[in-house]
């Protein structure tokens, strides 16, 4: 879809030189048969720069291309209707373009309530004082938990107060095909608080989606085009699943924070342990399974909700991991699946790639 824009736009714009050309007598353009004084010709080359700029700037992924590409058919148009006789054509590519530039400025204005929460995120655990993990932050937890804190190798690195995660993978309903993702999260661990924003195609359209779990408030948004509404969901049964959800980040990627003493453990055996986590009130469980080399392997709560069918329904949910990978020193989960148990079996809703991770870090991508 970049690519067939990208040459729309670049096409459209070199079109936009023949009014340039004629103008200033550099070339005979035969196409043309009205006059083009100097002042318009300038307008015309203007606009056919600014349709090359947009074009550059869809295939350098800048949000804000629509912007550049929205000037450039504005001046387009005006160009065309002062010579309606030789380019009332290119109206029609100037509407395809406009309805195409509408769906990019729905896109970003989708894409904006992210970047400020991010950046509200970023301001204030930037300067925290951040210390490193020793033995005797992990005392008190159950044996098991201490054995994959060392298998991860968090120990005397820094605790961790942020994180930047991207995945790609694919996710489904239930009776539905699946559809590839692409992610970008940030979660931040001073007040809980995890920001998913993702793209995923549909029939061949980009559907961005942004769930958000903020001092206990959950949203989950899905929009066409970032401007029709797809899924709008909030409440207290958001609330109580997305509040496993971070949980469940916080296990599989960013063990560090399991010292967190809004964590309460209970041991059950050699290779699983009971965790009960409270944020802004809302209390989860989950059981954590492991094996002999002190890798988890699976993460089970019966606290989370789906609303895959638009009601809230409380069913067994887990995410057995299927990989580990070492980045930057650090053993950690790199593919798993998500899966709701319903009474008629188990059932693969998500599959995930992590292609990045970043602890700590101090500005958005």
């Amino acid at each position: 879809m970049k690519t067939i824009l990208f040459i729309l736009l670049a096409i459209h714009g070199l079109i936009h030189f023949l009014g340039f050309t004629k103008a200033f007598n550099l070339a005979e353009v035969s196409q043309l048969n009205q006059p083009i004084g100097k002042t318009a010709g300038i307008f015309w080359l203007s606009a056919g720069l600014l349709f090359l700029a947009a074009a550059l700037m869809v295939i350098m992924k800048v949000d804000w291309w629509w912007i550049i590409g929205l000037t450039a058919i504005v001046i387009s148009q005006l160009l065309i209707v002062m010579n309606w006789q030789d380019a009332k054509f290119g109206t029609i590519a100037n509407i395809i373009l406009l309805f195409i530039v509408v769906a990019g400025f729905g896109s970003w204005n989708f894409h904006r309530s992210f970047t400020h929460d991010t950046e509200d995120g970023l301001s204030r655990t930037a300067g925290l004082p951040i210390e490193l993990i020793t033995e005797n932050d992990i005392q008190h937890l159950p044996e098991p938990v201490k054995q994959y804190l060392r298998y991860t190798g968090v120990l005397n690195r820094e605790k961790v107060i942020n994180a930047r995660i991207t995945f790609e993978g694919q996710m489904r309903g239930k009776g539905k095909d699946w559809m590839n993702i692409r992610s970008t999260q940030y979660n931040f661990y001073d007040s809980p608080t995890r920001l998913f924003y993702m793209t995923a195609k549909m029939k061949g359209l980009t559907v961005p989606g942004y769930h958000a779990y903020k001092n206990g408030l959950a949203s989950m948004k899905v929009s066409l085009f970032g401007m029709f509404p797809v899924v709008d969901a909030k409440g207290k049964e958001m609330n109580q699943a997305e509040t496993v959800t971070i949980f469940n980040d916080m296990c599989l990627m960013t063990p560090a924070t399991l010292i967190d003493n809004r964590i309460r453990w209970e041991e059950i055996d050699s290779l699983s342990s009971k965790a009960i986590f409270t944020c802004s009130g809302i209390t989860i469980s989950a059981i954590l399974h492991f094996n002999e080399k002190g890798q988890l392997i699976n993460f089970i709560s019966d606290d989370r909700y789906d609303n895959s069918d638009g009601s809230y329904r409380q069913f067994r949910f887990s995410t057995p991991v299927l990989e580990y990978r070492n980045i930057n020193g650090i053993n950690v989960c790199s593919k798993a699946e998500v899966v709701w148990h319903y009474p008629e079996g188990e059932f693969v809703y998500g599959k995930f790639n992590m292609m990045t991770i970043g602890y700590n870090v101090s500005e958005m991508l």
